[in-house]
């Protein structure tokens, strides 16, 4: 019994000593509570949609009030000359709402005028809501106008673009491929770096004639391997069971995943080189690589949905720019001009992650 207890005792020494393995052990559970009770939310409110009034009558406008006012939409300006496609292709609106140019003139006259929604289907789920939504302003908006009685005076012509089947699948597919790059080969780069420090063989670098640069890309451009074979593993799972193909053009998916790949095993190594306790590392890769894009990256559910006060986090998770390269690639097609920033994002953090590898293990070099 004495030697639990004293086993017991030094365990605590040790926790309370090393402070990132106490803020992990005591702030973790919070973050995940904080994150698990706020920020999942299955409402859709202030979903971005495109109105192209071609008629511009009084009638049209008041139309377009009716989708205003709704909790739902948020009116996103769209000018008349350009295609309304563009809007979805470029993920400026979730759909796009036509009006023609004979608009007001068919409702004085008392005939029917179709309108037209174009609503992004990549979301299975979203767009499902969407459809619903604008189905019951439109009928609102008949009986207002005493349709109800005989013909409805507005009709809504609805296509479904990216996902016409709503296959579910194809929306979670390409997420699913994100959470397991984002998660394996940060996980083995950060356990093959913690192990360094945690079993003392640093040292024996810091006493070769490598530099910490030589010894850095070795250890990323490693898992930067494994993570494009896992890649391709998976590619091929998507091929054929989720019945996925390349959209457009492959060339920004091609370079995105080799900078993503980059950037998730600058991750890890970055977490092994701060963190010499392999289990503390896995616990701050699993937080980063897992947590943080499994909820605040668009994997789930669409980014609108997470509370303000949560949703400017999704910014610094680099998951969010690549799921939307991914499903740009796998679903809407729209290539470098859709995705050419997200790519410079992906990039730009994994060079944070490589200097902040760098600056770690040089700091240790110099006291060594």
């Amino acid at each position: 019994m004495r030697r639990i207890i004293a086993q017991i005792r030094k365990e605590l020494i040790q926790i309370v000593r090393d402070r990132r393995t106490l803020l992990l052990a005591l702030v973790l559970p919070l973050i995940l509570l904080i994150l698990l009770g706020t920020a999942i939310a299955l409402t859709v409110s202030d979903l971005p949609l495109v109105i192209q009034d071609l008629d511009d009558s009084p009638e049209s406008r008041n139309f377009i009030e009716a989708f205003r006012a709704s909790l739902t939409f948020h009116i996103v300006q769209w000018p008349v000359d350009r295609q309304p496609e563009q809007a979805l292709t470029t993920n400026t609106a979730r759909g796009a709402l036509i009006i023609p140019a004979h608009f007001g003139g068919d409702l004085n006259r008392g005939v029917a005028s179709p309108v037209q929604v174009l609503i992004d289907a990549s979301d299975a789920n979203s767009a499902k809501l969407v459809a619903g939504f604008t189905s019951q302003i439109v009928s609102a908006y008949n009986r207002r106008l005493g349709g109800a009685a005989g013909m409805e005076p507005v009709s809504a012509a609805i296509r479904l673009w990216y996902n016409p089947g709503r296959s579910s699948k194809k929306f979670y597919g390409p997420g699913i491929f994100v959470l397991g790059m984002s998660l394996f080969p940060p996980l083995l780069a950060g356990l093959a770096m913690s192990r360094e420090m945690e079993q003392r063989t640093i040292p024996q670098v810091y006493v070769s004639n490598i530099s910490v640069h030589e010894f850095l890309l070795g250890k990323i451009l490693t898992f930067v391997f494994v993570a494009l074979a896992e890649c391709v593993l998976m590619l091929i799972l998507l091929f054929t069971y989720f019945e996925l193909g390349i959209a457009g053009d492959p060339t920004p998916f091609i370079v995105a995943t080799v900078l993503y790949a980059f950037c998730v095993s600058s991750f890890g190594t970055m977490v092994g080189a701060a963190i010499p306790s392999q289990v503390a590392a896995l616990q701050a890769v699993a937080l980063g690589g897992f947590l943080l894009v499994f909820l605040l990256s668009g994997l789930l559910y669409p980014i609108e949905n997470i509370p303000p006060q949560f949703r400017w986090l999704s910014n610094f998770v680099w998951g969010k720019y690549y799921i939307e390269i991914v499903r740009d690639a796998f679903l809407q097609g729209g290539g470098w001009p859709a995705t050419w920033a997200k790519v410079l994002v992906i990039g730009f953090i994994g060079c944070i992650f490589y200097l902040m590898a760098w600056r770690s293990m040089r700091r240790m070099q110099l006291k060594a």
